[in-house]
């Protein structure tokens, strides 16, 4: 039988969710944009392989970190919830949890780049150009890791509590000083691909300083933090066993989420470094209008785990069709958009003639991916607000078996074309099945009144 517990009452209206998704799209945009720019600056070199290294360089990151990607929505996760039940901490338990466990993953991960880097070239088997470019990028940007997770957390943190144009800031911070950086060091001092990673180790470094100096400045101090945190708090049994269950699966999502990806750029990689390169800027182009849709992705997140905080019903019914609408109505803008500006931003790019030809050759069927993608993307930060994250996991996992099945059929016979449409079909299997597990437990995420 379900604890009766306090009941909150709020509305959600059209301009909650965009209180939170338009500064959040501000923010998130910002993000595959340093991608885009890194690829377009080593990527109007003219080297085929430095390029093709920065790519799976990136890659890699993406993949490591999505491992401790739980930092943020974790943290964004349990902090709504907190603020929706009128917690007067806003979460600070939780933030600070992920701080200190943030900052311990970073340190490891330096400690193992050396089998790391190893692991990543005999799985993504580069050409030798690409690979002695992966090497580089990888050795200097490691550096950023301990940054890099500090910022997941009080991302996390800041969007919880809804304070989204905090969170807009120091994501426009991070992502400015990366590309002003980036050109600098690529374009002036001739670094190549070290200038990439190095300004990102940079910018993550700026932006930590300047997150932990707002949330400081939050709660009163250093000092004020340490008086609201009762001895033994942090090593709550309790609390942990959810934090520590809560990453288990998120992490087992993002592996599952990054292996589709991975498995998509070895591919790519394998058909040589032109396709490599071509299927990496479509899937920056992809991920750039991905992020755009995560502002509606964070609104949902934010405004459900708060309904569920509150335990309010028709506020959590309120923000899942506002979502979905506004959802819908921007990817069908911002696909047609992309397929129609395609062959500039391709040429933008990158001047090698042959990795235009072949991006503009797949740029119909990488398109549609910007409709088919929006449940799956929006459904995530429903889970996250929620704290489905048994949901999550095992969506991710079943959905990445479908992704595999479908490329191993299609890829073989279609070629490139066969590793898009399996694309699609893992975008599809994450959106059903995250509907049909949401529609199964939305009854009990609410208890009877107290």
């Amino acid at each position: 039988m379900t604890t009766p517990r306090p009941q909150h009452p709020f509305t959600v209206r059209h301009a909650d969710v965009w209180k939170i998704a338009l500064p959040a799209s501000v923010a998130f945009i910002t993000e595959p944009l340093v991608g885009i720019i890194d690829i377009a600056v080593i990527g109007r070199l003219g080297d085929a392989g430095m390029l093709g290294g920065l790519v799976l360089g990136a890659l890699l990151f993406d993949i490591i970190f999505s491992l401790a990607y739980f930092l943020r929505i974790g943290t964004a996760g349990l902090t709504a919830q907190a603020v929706g039940a009128r917690d007067p901490r806003d979460g600070l338990l939780h933030v600070t949890r992920a701080l200190l466990l943030g900052v311990s993953i970073g340190i490891v991960m330096i400690a193992l780049s050396a089998p790391i880097l190893w692991l990543a070239t005999t799985l993504l088997a580069p050409e030798a150009g690409a690979s002695a470019a992966l090497a580089e990028y990888f050795n200097h940007r490691i550096w950023a890791a301990p940054f890099s997770l500090i910022n997941y957390a009080l991302l996390g943190w800041f969007y919880g509590r809804a304070a989204a144009k905090t969170g807009m800031m120091l994501q426009l911070l991070l992502h400015g000083v990366n590309i002003v950086l980036s050109i600098l060091f690529v374009y002036v001092f001739h670094w190549g691909v070290t200038g990439a990673a190095t300004s990102t180790v940079l910018a993550q470094a700026t932006a930590a300083v300047v997150g932990l100096f707002v949330m400081l400045r939050h709660y009163g101090g250093f000092g004020a933090i340490v008086a609201k945190i009762a001895p033994g708090e942090l090593r709550d049994a309790t609390a942990l066993k959810r934090m520590f269950g809560l990453s288990r699966d998120l992490m087992i999502r993002s592996m599952a989420l990054m292996g589709a990806y991975a498995w998509f750029a070895a591919q790519g990689s394998r058909m040589g470094e032109v396709a490599l390169s071509a299927n990496a800027i479509l899937l920056n182009l992809l991920m750039l209008l991905a992020y755009f849709l995560d502002g509606i992705s964070q609104a949902a997140e934010q405004l459900t785990g708060k309904a569920v905080g509150a335990n309010w019903r028709p506020a959590f019914d309120q923000a899942y069709r506002l979502s979905f609408a506004w959802g819908l109505g921007l990817t069908l803008t911002l696909g047609l958009g992309w397929y129609l500006s395609g062959p500039w931003v391709i040429g933008a790019m990158t001047t090698n003639a042959e990795v235009q030809a072949y991006a503009l050759t797949y740029l119909p069927i990488a398109a549609l991916c910007s409709v088919i993608f929006m449940p799956a993307f929006l459904y995530d930060g429903i889970l996250v607000g929620t704290t489905l994250n048994s949901v999550m996991r095992n969506g991710m996992v079943v959905s990445l078996g479908v992704f595999l099945l479908a490329a191993l059929a299609l890829q073989p016979v279609f070629g490139n074309w066969g590793l898009w449409a399996a694309l699609h079909f893992w975008f599809i299997a994450r959106g059903v099945y995250y509907y049909l597990a949401i529609e199964r437990r939305k009854a009990w995420l609410f208890a009877p009144a107290a």
